[in-house]
């Protein structure tokens, strides 16, 4: 069989899956650099925006982001039952391209239908790649971790590049063009998909029998509910545009973030209450419980990279070399470079410390995270408070700040997923691992807000604000940590 064939020990299929996350990347991260930036630029000029508000850009930013992983729990069901991964991801890249391409046309129709095509297509995409890569080593064991990891360097080297080649289109010719070159990176890694699918054996095709009389019914029943859904979200933003609901984009997504998160509290009462598990499995559940508020306070910090921070380094950063003015979304490619640079490490420091019996628990692991994100803040918050109109900060405060947040997602986001797998009940695995991204998706919308702030905040009030918060919250968590570790018992 094809999937049987080797390179440096892997399946050659990897390969296909590697370059195909990488584009993918290029094409998300590419257009994500560019997007409160194109939002926050006045109408008018040589290289013309939407000339929104901070507010209300931060907010359609987060509502954006956060759909991308609210999605991912649809996309993964409808692999699961509907097409299988394989189709899943091709499907998902066809609608991605669709969506960048329809940003590349002037226009706030095609600018909204864009971002909502992306949000679908990475919501069918992002997880079912990452399945067909666990589906390439079904012995499992070190040499799937090792996949994994060569795996993730795809992500980081597609996000490393994706900012350089849009941000240069989109900054210094035309915001349309930096939104077609991320439409092209995908349709590249669409098309090596599709000659590579030859090397993917089995991986990603849907095993059951869809001949039968369940499997058309089911079919049936998820095209009429993803139509009513798309109806419903019509019908509801051509009400808003009449002013039948007198809703700000502010004001949906903060009703959104509470709305959600008051359904996963009262989820977890019902799973303590009427859930019918045991003791030791609920002490666990209240640990997600714990573990998800942490993450979504982490994410809601993290994410600022390409908001408030993004439009720091647009107003507030020196940014000449020379006579050349560097574009500020270049310095989102800073995040993955460390991320390339430091994983290997912290990797290695992580297993050190677990051969002396002193590796951190994963609920310390997620307070280092926190302190390690408040760290950077104060250090921007810093650097804002020494700049003004004619006394711009040297890019070295944000690449010291995107140093410390690296360090800060390495100890709390790889932990973050296997923890679930641990701690879960077995017959709630695919409920918590929903839980974990619902659990990103919310600080994604909370990230949008806060950045928001930056229209009645200056940046180093903003920075320090936030800086306070998760620096409490990361204390909070180091100070429960002990607790947090009986709760979980025997689990590592």
């Amino acid at each position: 069989m094809t999937q049987e064939r080797k390179i440096f020990g892997h399946p050659v299929g990897l390969m296909t899956l590697f370059f195909t996350e990488m584009w993918e990347r290029f094409s998300y991260y590419g257009m994500r650099a560019l997007l409160v930036l194109f939002m926050t630029t006045p109408l008018l000029g040589s290289n013309p925006g939407m000339g929104l508000g901070i507010a209300n850009a931060s907010a359609i930013y987060g509502l954006y982001t956060a759909s991308v992983y609210f999605l991912t729990l649809a996309g993964g069901w409808v692999a699961d039952n509907i097409w299988g991964q394989r189709k899943a991801v091709f499907v998902g890249g066809c609608i991605i391209a669709a969506g960048h391409f329809s940003m590349a046309v002037s226009g706030d129709t095609t600018f909204f239908l864009g971002l909502i095509l992306i949000a679908v297509g990475t919501g069918l995409l992002k997880p079912n790649v990452s399945t067909m890569v666990g589906d390439l080593y079904p012995e499992g064991g070190a040499r799937r971790d090792a996949g994994f990891s060569i795996f993730y360097m795809g992500i980081n080297l597609g996000a490393f590049m994706g900012p350089l080649v849009c941000g240069a289109l989109g900054e210094n010719w035309n915001w349309h063009a930096g939104f077609s070159a991320a439409g092209v990176g995908m349709v590249l890694g669409l098309i090596q998909y599709r000659l590579g699918g030859k090397l993917l054996g089995n991986a990603g095709l849907l095993e059951e029998d869809t001949s039968t009389p369940q499997f058309k019914r089911k079919n049936r029943n998820f095209y009429f509910l993803a139509a009513t859904a798309v109806l419903l979200l019509a019908l509801f933003g051509y009400l808003v545009s009449l002013g039948v609901f007198q809703l700000t984009m502010e004001e949906i997504a903060s009703g959104l973030g509470y709305g959600i998160l008051i359904l996963v509290l009262l989820y977890f009462i019902f799973l303590f209450v009427a859930g019918g598990h045991s003791t030791t499995e609920k002490k666990r559940l209240g640990v997600i419980f714990w573990l998800f508020i942490l993450a979504a306070i982490f994410w809601s910090g993290f994410e600022q990279a390409g908001s408030s921070l993004n439009l720091f380094a647009d107003q507030s950063t020196n940014r000449m070399v020379g006579d050349w003015l560097v574009p500020a979304s270049w310095l989102q490619s800073v995040n993955p470079i460390f991320i390339i640079l430091l994983a290997p490490l912290f990797g290695w420091l992580w297993t050190a410390l677990a051969a002396r019996n002193v590796n951190p628990s994963i609920p310390l692991k997620f307070a280092l995270g926190l302190l390690g994100l408040s760290a950077g803040f104060f250090v921007i918050s810093w650097g804002a408070a020494n700049t003004g109109p004619d006394n711009l900060a040297s890019p070295a405060w944000l690449i010291v700040t995107y140093f410390l947040h690296t360090c800060g997602e390495l100890c709390l986001s790889p932990v973050g997923l296997s923890s679930i797998t641990k701690l879960a009940p077995k017959n709630r695995l695919g409920q918590m691992m929903g839980i974990w991204f619902v659990g990103a998706a919310l600080g994604n919308l909370f990230a949008g807000l806060l950045s928001g702030q930056l229209e009645k905040l200056d940046s180093q009030a903003l920075f320090s604000n936030v800086a306070m918060f998760i620096g409490a919250a990361g204390i909070i968590a180091l100070l429960a940590s002990p607790l947090v570790r009986k709760l979980m018992g025997d689990v590592k």
